[in-house]
């Protein structure tokens, strides 16, 4: 990943540039920022130019010894960090994904935390980053740098640290090795260690703008203007929902059949129905229930703005307006905010490992009451 292959972000690229070329080069940033806006691709084009043998003024030239073994991910000064899940023979480090992850970022630079535990087939677990990995992050930081540069440490979502990992590491960001990096890329820094937050630079991205995610389709996918800008509008600077949109994501069109169904089902008052609907909800996994419900939120959220006749402020794609324009009158001022807490709570259920049947077959009743309102 160069930088001319990160998507918009044209501010943030030359802030990283600048600070190459003035030599002022953070020991430790958190890069933080919404889903998809390009968290990864960017730290890795920052962390390849600044390792670039004969960089460019703005980019790595792509052709030297450091850049080929960045283009396989196999750099040795170069050191990866992501949430796993512990299994049967293995010890609990990143290390035991390793060709995985490079496999996945290679082919999917835009990707998320659901993405990732699909990618290893662990869809129904709880991804963390373990206590173990932060001896090993010790390990490597401890050996001499194989080409004599920097050595860089990329950590995605930190918030998944497991506490005893995260105090750990607190001692590494207070007294680095020499010409040591560290990127932390985060989409809730509200959840690391606030002593972790006070010893890293902090770098926040924006989202992704709508032309440059429209261009991106139009020259690397085939996708016709309108079409493309029909969708950047959707994905909102998200370039993960606009590959979902043009791909026809099945976890998106089946979020829609779900949140279809429980309207449907809640308004008719259909108990038995119900009680099955949450019954396969909870055959999801955990991962995919706590998206499905980000998704419920967004659009009740969505139905409320329709009811505003402003075109310009509705970020739906055809099939989600079609529906809203029978459904959205029941969304109002009287029951909005009983429907978004509802959902926020039963999101905060899944997350704590609560019975999900009982979780999903209580929060379908309450819909009942509300959509009644």
């Amino acid at each position: 990943m160069l930088f001319r292959d990160v998507i918009g972000q044209g501010t943030a690229k030359a802030r990283l540039i600048q600070e190459v070329h003035e030599g002022r080069i953070p020991h430790a940033q958190l890069i933080c920022g919404p889903e998809g806006i390009g968290k990864i691709p960017l730290a890795l084009a920052y962390a390849r130019f600044i390792c670039c043998a004969n960089r460019k003024e703005a980019d790595a030239c792509g052709a030297c010894p450091s850049c080929v073994k960045f283009n396989k991910l196999v750099h040795p000064d170069v050191h990866f960090v992501y949430p796993i899940i512990s299994a049967k023979g293995k010890k609990d480090v990143c290390d035991d994904y390793i060709a995985d992850w490079r496999r996945f970022v290679i082919n999917n630079p835009y990707f998320s935390l659901s993405h990732w535990l699909n990618e290893i087939s662990v869809e129904n677990s709880q991804a963390i980053i373990y206590a173990k990995e932060s001896d090993e992050i010790a390990r490597k930081l401890s050996l001499k740098s194989s080409e004599g540069g920097y050595k860089f440490v990329i950590l995605w979502l930190p918030e998944k640290m497991h506490p005893v990992c995260a105090n750990k590491l607190l001692k590494l960001l207070e007294e680095p090795p020499g010409k040591t990096v560290f990127l932390l890329v985060s989409e809730a820094p509200d959840m690391i260690l606030g002593t972790i937050l006070s010893r890293a630079q902090r770098f926040n991205m924006k989202k992704i703008d709508e032309e440059d995610i429209a261009g991106t389709l139009e020259n690397n996918y085939g996708i016709q203007p309108k079409e493309s800008k029909a969708i950047a509008r959707v994905a909102n600077g998200n370039f993960i929902k606009a590959l979902e949109a043009i791909h026809l994501n099945k976890d998106k069109q089946l979020f829609f059949d779900l949140f279809v169904s429980l309207m449907r089902l809640s308004y008719q008052r259909r108990i038995k129905e119900l009680k099955q609907w949450s019954e396969q909800v909870a055959g999801l996994g955990r991962e995919r229930q706590k998206s499905f419900l980000e998704y419920c939120q967004r659009m009740v959220r969505e139905n409320f703005i329709y009811n505003l006749h402003n075109p310009d402020l509705i970020y739906m794609m055809p099939d989600e307006q079609n529906f809203a324009a029978r459904f959205a009158p029941f969304i109002n001022e009287r029951n909005i905010t009983g429907l978004m807490n509802e959902m926020s709570e039963a999101e905060k259920h899944v997350q704590k490992n609560v019975n999900v049947k009982m979780v999903f077959f209580d929060f379908s009743l309450k819909m009942i009451v509300l959509l009644k309102q």
